[in-house]
């Protein structure tokens, strides 16, 4: 079944398409979103409604601390007060007008063994290993994935942690020792502004899955990562579960925070022949339906991406939304309020789309 979407908005911004194709989008409890955006050697920062109503020029401006290194997943505070760098051998956090405010050192992301550093904090080391940060709903933490041990000591005593950090000082309040060798991670937070989630890409090795809570003395932790696999892509704005694609895409899942199986969706192919599978593109339009996009076996371009709305109970596929613009090749941000966000890279126009009013 085709659905015809409704443009809702649009606006030109260069560098959009990681709002639809990477983790530069920030939502929040209370559903505020903010657009982070490298431009050179600064993060420029948007609140994503004042974009579409006009207002183009950034909330924020963070001087980048490490210019040539440009990899992690980095996040500001939700007042944009100050920006926290995911770095290859630190996380550090920067005022808008430049100034360190703090740093937590690290061991080196670098994947060579027993490898030595000039001293040079400018220096980038060779390897595109990299972890994540995410400053919490309230601003008072800093939850961040990184790397502790020494490579030319002890082998054994190199090992990936998800610490919790206070934002005020960068203090380290909790470690949870992980039992991963990452590629690259991202954080989710939940709605509940009390949960966060980290996802660890280890390439050819699977996906690791993990929540967390801090309650201010204790860190609880569980992961679920027995047999599971699974890219942790979104979470439903009512705190009804969240969203998992299966590592080569075979299934969308949902489940409760604890990981139960609520539904189960599988991807069609949009000729009833070529095999499809599911991309990491996907999540809540909003409490009842979801978004996802397919990638044909077909390598042709301009069939390679899909576009799914399913039901955002059961998983089961309602219809392809069709764009009045034309062909969309683009992936999809859904943000949870009803919408979703497309990117035409050709013109360097952010769309915002909906379903037709009923």
């Amino acid at each position: 079944m085709s659905i015809t979407a409704q443009l809702r908005d649009s606006v030109r911004l260069p560098g959009g398409d990681a709002l639809v194709n990477g983790y530069a989008l920030e939502s929040r409890s209370g559903w505020a979103r903010r657009t982070l955006i490298r431009n050179g050697h600064e993060l420029e920062v948007y609140d994503l409604d004042e974009l579409f109503t006009g207002e183009t020029a950034p909330t924020a401006v963070f001087p980048v601390p490490w210019p040539g290194w440009d990899r992690g997943v980095d996040s500001v505070s939700p007042d944009a007060a100050f920006a926290v760098f995911s770095g290859q051998r630190a996380v550090r956090a920067v005022s808008s007008a430049g100034e360190t405010l703090w740093e937590y050192r690290h061991s080196c992301w670098g994947p060579a063994f027993g490898h030595s550093h000039t001293g040079d904090e400018q220096e980038v080391c060779r390897g595109l290993e990299h972890g994540s940060c995410r400053v919490s709903d309230d601003g008072r933490l800093v939850w961040a994935h990184v790397v502790v041990g020494v490579h030319d000591r002890d082998w054994d005593d190199w090992h990936e942690c998800w610490v919790v950090l206070d934002a005020r000082d960068g203090r380290e309040l909790a470690q949870l020792r992980l039992d991963s060798a990452a590629a690259g991670s991202h954080h989710v937070s939940h709605p509940d502004g009390i949960h966060v989630g980290l996802c660890i890409g280890m390439g050819q090795d699977g996906i690791l899955l993990y929540w967390a809570r801090w309650d201010g003395e204790k860190l609880t932790s569980w992961d679920l990562n027995d047999g599971m696999d699974r890219i942790l892509t979104d979470v439903h704005p009512d705190h009804a579960g969240f969203l998992t694609v299966e590592h080569y895409g075979t299934d969308v899942r949902l489940h409760m925070l604890d990981g139960t199986v609520l539904a189960t969706g599988a991807p069609e192919a949009a000729d009833g022949k070529d095999p499809a599978w599911w991309d990491y593109g996907c999540g809540f339009v909003d409490g009842g339906t979801v978004i996802a996009t397919t990638v044909d076996a077909d390598e042709d371009s301009e069939r390679a991406v899909r576009h799914w709305l399913l039901d955002g109970r059961t998983l089961e596929i309602r219809g392809t939304p069709t764009y009045p613009t034309g062909a969309n090749g683009s992936y999809v941000r859904p943000l949870g309020d009803g919408t979703w966000l497309t990117y035409d890279s050709t013109s360097e126009t952010l769309y915002r789309w909906s379903e037709p009013a009923s």
